[in-house]
């Protein structure tokens, strides 16, 4: 099978930055990957979480963020460049990830659970995209572990991906924390507001 050159240059991309041995504080810890752009829409969620918790988006190997903690963003497909996703999984640990952030959708969303398997044992938090991909997603065997959120839920994709990266640093503990405290307020205040409005007031004040 011929490989498109585009994706030779991922792939060549991808294995020249494993041997780059860059300074860890500038390479990307979270890596976020999707079966196709058409996914982009549901995986918005996890751009929108970690960059509402201080991670940057490395576009530029060459040229990092300033901020200390960074995710990268790609188009894998397992079943049209599985090329590129073994390149990818096998490459992420010397890259510098610590932890991968895959979704994909329809009834074979292999990405996922082949990233986990390629790229361990670093964890994957995996993403069905879409309703009927949620037993394709969580269908792991026995040692062969991956995390799994319910379909379309890529924020929580993401927070989980920054929990697991907290227990090394407790400035994103701190960040987690944080922003828990402001869903609190914020129930507190919609709750508090509810009350004191009543329902119809409460319903014409927030349309």
């Amino acid at each position: 099978m011929t490989r498109s050159q585009a994706v030779q240059d991922l792939i060549d991309l991808l294995r020249a930055e494993a041997d780059a041995e860059r300074d860890p504080a500038a390479t990307p810890d979270v890596g976020v990957i999707m079966g196709s752009d058409s996914d982009l829409d549901v995986m918005e969620g996890a751009h929108e979480a970690l960059t509402e918790l201080g991670f940057a988006e490395v576009t530029d190997y060459d040229d990092p963020p300033e901020a200390r903690f960074s995710f990268e963003t790609y188009v894998v497909s397992a079943h049209r460049t599985p090329e590129l996703l073994y390149a990818y999984g096998e490459t992420a640990r010397d890259r510098g990830l610590d932890v991968i952030i895959a979704g994909a959708g329809g009834k074979s969303a292999d990405l996922p659970n082949m990233t986990a398997s390629i790229a361990y044992p670093l964890p994957v938090v995996g993403i069905p995209v879409q309703e009927k991909s949620v037993d394709s997603v969580v269908g792991m065997p026995t040692g062969a572990p991956i995390v799994a959120v319910d379909a379309g839920k890529s924020f929580n994709a993401a927070l989980s991906a920054v929990q697991i990266l907290a227990r090394g640093y407790p400035e994103l503990e701190e960040r987690l924390e944080a922003y828990h405290d402001d869903l609190q307020d914020d129930v507190g205040e919609v709750s508090r507001r509810l009350h004191g409005e009543g329902t119809d007031n409460f319903r014409e004040n927030r349309d």
